[in-house]
């Protein structure tokens, strides 16, 4: 059935044609709409068989979590940014323990300094977490991914975290193609716990484990990702057949055949990169563009598939590895390993800074011409970092960097500065 919803709601509406039977939730930005609104789905009648729980922390929703499912409850949650890392110890214990919980996290920046805008730092924080990790590039993705979550997860005993750009499809409004409570019932089964508390038939769960077979539960987690790689295009051509709509997989390319210079990105960004790529093409330019959709496990085999013809990889993420320079970057080289293809790692839109039309442009065209660092700052002012450089060597009490930053660019009018 089409609808004009926002993406919060949305998800929030898919979550309830899964039947959960436990949401454990702490709201943060930009998530609190989609607990809030499963919320009045309990309340009103709506979602039936459902507790809804309002915790007192991230780490409390998470807990809270491993104790439903542990239980043998379809369990789900949400969260961003600091609330993923104040839940990080059970965030592991749920991997750990092989639970299937679903997460969906709103991807938002992480401080300091403070910031509620969207890139997508907070997802890598967690990502060798052992959650499986997917990316949705569109709300219509959001709602088809999360109903694949459930059944990735319990087919496989472990968490999912569905990962979606916060602000830009969260609060977006956009027509939603929503399945019906037949089609997800079709496609999603009753949970049945592959392992549950019983008081009847007892059994330990996230006992001490020793040097004798820590390395063997380990390698186990790291098997049934593997897995997944196998799993996850299978449940999307599934949902396919039910549905008619191609969501979820491992990658996705965004046009046909082989081009020179292949664009790699996650998440939302691939729609304002379209518009400028489309132009491009028809101008002449050999370039293309793929998504990955499943960032954990990482598909490096399809990767490498998808850019061995390519001349020039250009990666553009939305998170730093402060030190090094891309995440995402660092294992599409892994990927290709052993040839001599270029990769150069774009870093953008942090903090929510716009990633404007323009901007991508200027980008692409530089990068056909193997004209960019190996990591590159899109939109970068290097004249204001370069001040607060200065003023560092030169002043001992030189002040906070942020905050000096904000006056440089007559962001902030307070103190004086130098």
């Amino acid at each position: 059935m089409l609808r004009q919803i926002d993406g919060s709601f949305a998800v929030a509406e898919a979550v309830a044609l899964c039947r959960p039977e436990v949401v454990s939730c702490y709201p943060i930005t930009p998530q609190t709409h989609i607990v809030e609104h499963l919320g009045e789905l309990v309340k009103d009648g709506h979602l039936k068989g459902c507790e809804f729980i309002n915790t007192e922390s991230e780490f409390g929703a998470m807990s809270l979590c491993i104790g439903s499912s542990s239980a043998g409850a379809r369990t789900y949650t949400a969260t961003a940014s600091q609330g993923l890392l104040f839940m990080m110890e059970a965030v592991y214990n749920a991997s750990g323990m092989g639970l299937p919980i679903v997460m969906t996290l709103g991807n938002r920046a992480i401080g300091a300094p403070i910031n509620i805008w969207n890139d997508q730092t907070d997802a890598m924080s967690a990502r060798d977490a052992g959650w499986i990790q997917l990316f949705v590039e569109s709300n219509q993705e959001a709602v088809d991914v999360h109903i694949q979550a459930f059944k990735l997860a319990e087919a496989l005993s472990l968490p999912v975290m569905v990962c979606m750009d916060g602000f830009i499809l969260t609060h977006s409004y956009t027509r939603i193609d929503m399945p019906t409570q037949e089609q997800v019932d079709s496609f999603l089964p009753p949970f049945v716990a592959r392992q549950k508390l019983d008081p009847a038939d007892p059994v330990s769960m996230g006992a001490m484990v020793g040097p004798e077979a820590f390395t063997e539960v380990r390698y186990l987690a790291h098997y049934k990702q593997l897995e997944a790689l196998e799993l996850i295009p299978k449940l999307a051509a599934e949902y396919d057949a039910i549905v008619g709509r191609d969501s979820g997989g491992l990658l996705k390319s965004h046009y046909e055949g082989d081009a020179e210079t292949v664009v790699v990105t996650m998440g939302s960004v691939i729609g304002t990169m379209k518009e400028v790529l489309t132009p491009m093409r028809a101008e002449g330019t050999s370039i293309g563009a793929i998504t990955v959709r499943s960032f954990r496990p990482f598909p490096k085999d399809e990767v490498y598939e998808a850019l061995k013809n390519a001349k020039r990889v250009i990666v553009f993420e939305k998170a730093l590895a402060v030190g090094l320079g891309g995440i995402l970057s660092s294992n599409i080289r892994w990927a290709l390993r052993g040839t001599a293809t270029p990769v150069y790692s774009v870093i953008g839109g942090l903090g929510g800074r716009p990633i404007t039309r323009p901007s991508l442009r200027t980008l692409f065209e530089k990068g056909v011409k193997d004209q960019l660092e190996e990591t590159h700052f899109l939109d970068l002012n290097l004249d204001v970092v370069k001040r607060q450089i200065d003023r560092e060597r030169e002043q001992t009490g030189s002040g906070p960097a942020a905050e000096n930053i904000l006056r440089d660019i007559g962001a902030l009018r307070a103190a004086k500065t130098a």
